[in-house]
């Protein structure tokens, strides 16, 4: 519990700081045609979606490699069968993740903050 509001703690100060860190001149969203509200927001969007799929990404392979490491102690035996299936699974929660980054990217590149 006391890791869920430290959590929780730490994304209300990111989030009510925000606005104050990508803050950004009328006359550049004047030129860009964008409201600056609107940028800070994708921006902010883009840097809460990323974390959370990061984290998502993280917990997942903890859990995927929990198992398999239980699974090799209860049956060695196990070992060359499941070790490439685990390193499969890996690398496709991973891709989630840079998939992830990748959108992240392009809307940033698409709608420039500065």
């Amino acid at each position: 519990m006391k890791k869920l509001n430290l959590f929780v703690l730490a994304l209300l100060a990111i989030v009510a700081a925000a606005p104050a860190a990508f803050a950004q001149e009328a006359e550049a969203a004047a030129a860009s045609g964008h409201s600056s509200g609107a940028l800070t927001y994708m921006a902010l969007g883009c840097v809460v979606g990323l974390g959370l799929a990061a984290y998502g990404g993280g917990i997942g392979m903890g859990n995927a490699i929990s198992g398999a490491l239980s699974a090799m102690a209860r049956n060695p035996g196990i070992y060359q069968r499941l070790f490439p299936s685990m390193l499969i699974g890996l690398a496709m929660i991973e891709s989630l993740v840079i998939y992830t980054l990748v959108v992240v990217l392009l809307l940033l590149y698409a709608n420039p903050i500065h």
